[in-house]
């Protein structure tokens, strides 16, 4: 981004003025708070505090106590460089009333020479207890000049987001110096909400708003501020969310203005094809299916999310809505997450099109070459009219002939930009295609509603009958025996179990490693098993060969990493086996567990756990003991996780929270989509400048 000035003049201020024109920041500190996304002035300004100190009032030392965390005044009466085990600095405090002790083991000699006997500190930090006396372990502290009355501390203190490499002060002080051109400059952060926005929601001004939170007065409400609740964070909470709410509204406005190809039903078709199925649809996944018809039917694009329970039938829907375009001589394209996912889709629609003489069209990245040509072939030709794949059905060279309907699975998996690239794809004589999004991962309301907010949700909370509740249990890896032989019991009554090896790091060699290795101290151990493995680095025909001998029950014992999280459909197995439980979050626990209890049998999850298990890893454990309701799973683990990380780490661009903090601040929803109506009613000038402050370059998702 171009900057006005350069380095070693007065540039003209503005809020998207580059941090380096800040006095003391060099090209590697600004290196340094680029990763912490702060790249401009109001950038900065809106990097708030996680948390406040109160450094107002002075402590006297005799009457610290260990874990205090305080502010004293002390003069230096011994400084010097011991080394017990390593090399630290100790300084020993005290004020007439007690002694303390400071202890560094990170300094300099210049550091230890300042701290002189005589010297007169202010000093804050956690007290602990010593070897002698009361210590304080790397305390801050600044020294206070002789012959000067000591500074008052006019405001609480904050503690920002901080990375290696820069500290606390460091962070006060650049905040300190763009507080001061909030001050000096006029129309820095210019005021974006209408007056009666403001006025009717008893909001502060965003300027008054932003120097509150950076700098409370001493007398402030402490408790407010730390748990977020203070008017004045609740204000920028309040601008992000209508920021996010009106790019995604942008979007749908975008999608209504479109054109899109009007469907008709299927007819015939469609009552073969579900005369055909040996069961009878949920009254839940018809209410669905009519909505999906009723939108494909219009001429403009469906933007729609079909969400649900583990196992209640989405991708039947999804079937019946692409029957619809394909009986009317239009394609379709199914985008799947992971290979073996997009490979279990093809089966299942290859299976259920048989009667119907359709035959859906396979394209991932590990396709062999000719067979990928062969695959682009028929799709730029219009033969295949249905296509199931990965990422790569939007690759450069895949040209699709006639593209009505977009369906995207585990949406989750996806950020926005790959939703929107697909939909280019399909876009032909001046028409966009339909957009049909599942997620297993049922969102809450309040997480959808922003999220979301350029679709329109529908929820298939009914299961097929027959289903029987998955027994969950949490062991520790102590007891792995009893599990193992659980195992062999399971399997020798006639059942097939699944042993899961999660993600250990971010490295999927090693997770294909572990299950590797998991796999042949299984087959050692239960010489009498049929033992399978599963993992990312299997070529794709070694996959389906493996899933193939599951399901029809040759392989008794499947070991696989999270690759089969999703998708896998083998009524036969009723045992699930989880390793290091403590390290998954709830969603993929819940999806693994929903590979289990897909028949009439009674099915267990066992969640195997490695001791100490942390407050939050307990917790998911308890939930997962507690409740099969994916949606009430979903709650709490929006209450655990917040919303970015529930989204998934691709969502970039889609759901990048900086301030507000969708559990915390559920209730401004409501208000935020009345504002949001008001904006593009009455100020529509105003919607892409509020935009652009709170998302920067991923507004081009909302622009129109």
């Amino acid at each position: 981004m171009k900057q006005p000035g350069r380095p070693g003049t007065a540039p003209l201020v503005r809020a998207d003025t580059a941090v380096r024109y800040l006095h003391g920041v060099g090209p590697h500190l600004a290196e340094k708070l680029a990763h912490l996304g702060i790249y401009t002035i109001a950038d900065l300004l809106f990097h708030l505090p996680l948390r406040y100190e109160d450094r107002t009032h002075i402590t006297p030392l005799g009457a610290l106590q260990v874990g205090m965390r305080t502010a004293v005044e002390c003069q230096v009466e011994l400084t010097e460089i011991a080394i017990r085990h390593r090399r630290m600095l100790l300084c020993r405090v005290s004020d007439g009333s007690g002694a303390l002790t400071l202890r560094f083991f990170h300094f300099n000699q210049t550091q230890a020479d300042a701290l002189s006997r005589g010297t007169r500190l202010r000093c804050y930090g956690e007290v602990v207890r010593g070897a002698l006396t009361l210590e304080m372990v790397h305390p801050e502290y600044r020294i206070l000049q002789a012959g000067q009355p000591p500074p008052d501390e006019a405001a609480l203190t904050p503690v920002y987001p901080a990375t290696e490499g820069i500290a606390q002060q460091k962070l006060r002080a650049l905040t300190s110096q763009a507080l001061r051109m909030l001050e000096s400059t006029a129309g820095l952060l210019p005021e974006l909400l209408p007056t009666e926005l403001l006025e009717h929601a008893c909001m502060p001004a965003l300027t008054e708003a932003v120097r509150y939170v950076h700098r409370p007065p001493a007398d402030a409400p402490i408790a407010a501020l730390m748990d977020g609740s203070h008017a004045a964070q609740q204000r920028l909470a309040f601008e992000e969310l209508l920021a996010h709410h009106l790019s995604l509204r942008l979007l749908r406005q975008d999608a209504d203005r479109s054109r899109a190809w009007v469907i008709p039903g299927a007819g015939s078709v469609e009552q073969k094809f579900r005369a055909a199925l040996p069961f009878n649809l949920t009254g839940a996944q018809q209410r669905v299916a009519r909505e999906i018809f009723h939108d494909l039917g219009m001429s403009h694009p469906m933007m729609r999310l079909v969400q649900g329970d583990v196992g209640c039938g989405k991708t039947l829907v999804a079937a019946m809505a692409a029957l619809n375009c394909m009986a009317a001589g239009f394609q379709v394209a199914l985008m799947a997450p992971t290979e073996l996912l997009a490979e279990q889709h093809f089966r299942t629609f290859e299976t259920w099109f048989a009667p119907l003489a359709l035959q859906p069209v396979l394209l991932t990245g590990r396709l062999p070459a000719a067979q990928r040509r062969q695959a682009i072939a028929t799709i730029c030709a219009g033969q295949a009219r249905m296509i199931v794949g990965t990422h790569a059905l939007f690759q450069q060279d895949v040209e699709f002939a006639k593209l009505a309907l977009v369906i995207i699975d585990e949406q989750h998996r996806f950020g926005v930009h790959q939703r929107l690239a697909l939909r280019e794809k399909g876009a032909a004589q001046g028409l966009r295609p339909h957009q049909l999004i599942m997620t297993a991962t049922p969102i809450p309301r309040t997480l959808a509603m922003t999220a979301y907010a350029d679709l329109d949700v529908s929820a298939i909370d009914e299961l097929p009958p027959g289903r029987t509740p998955v027994q969950t249990v949490a062991v520790a890896e102590t007891r792995r025996a009893e599990v193992v032989a659980r195992v062999s019991a399971a399997c020798r009554s006639g059942r097939q179990v699944y042993w899961v090896c999660p993600l250990i790091d971010e490295s999927e060699d090693m997770q294909c490693q572990a299950a590797e290795d998991t796999a042949t101290r299984l087959a050692a151990a239960l010489t009498e098993l049929r033992v399978g493995l599963v993992h990312g680095r299997l070529r794709s025909a070694q996959k389906e060969t493996v899933m193939a001998r599951f399901k029809t029950g040759e392989v008794q014992l499947l070991v696989a990493t999270t690759v089969i999280e999703v998708g896998v459909d083998v009524p036969n197995a009723s045992l699930m086996i989880i390793e290091n439980a403590e390290r998954l979050g709830l969603a993929q626990l819940h999806q693994l567990r929903g590979r289990v209890g897909r028949g009439a049998m009674e099915s267990s999850c066992v969640m195997l756990y490695h001791a100490p298990l942390s407050r939050a890893a307990r917790t998911r454990l308890q939930v997962m003991r507690s409740t099969n309701d994916g949606f009430e799973i979903a709650r709490r683990d929006l209450e655990l996780r917040g919303p970015g990380e529930m989204l998934g780490t691709r969502q970039a661009g889609e759901l990048n929270l900086r301030i507000a903090d969708l559990s915390r601040d559920a209730a401004l929803i409501p208000r935020v989509q009345q504002a949001a109506k008001l904006l593009l009613e009455r100020h529509p000038a105003q919607v892409p400048f509020l935009v652009r402050r709170w998302l920067g370059e991923n507004s081009r998702f909302g622009q129109v």
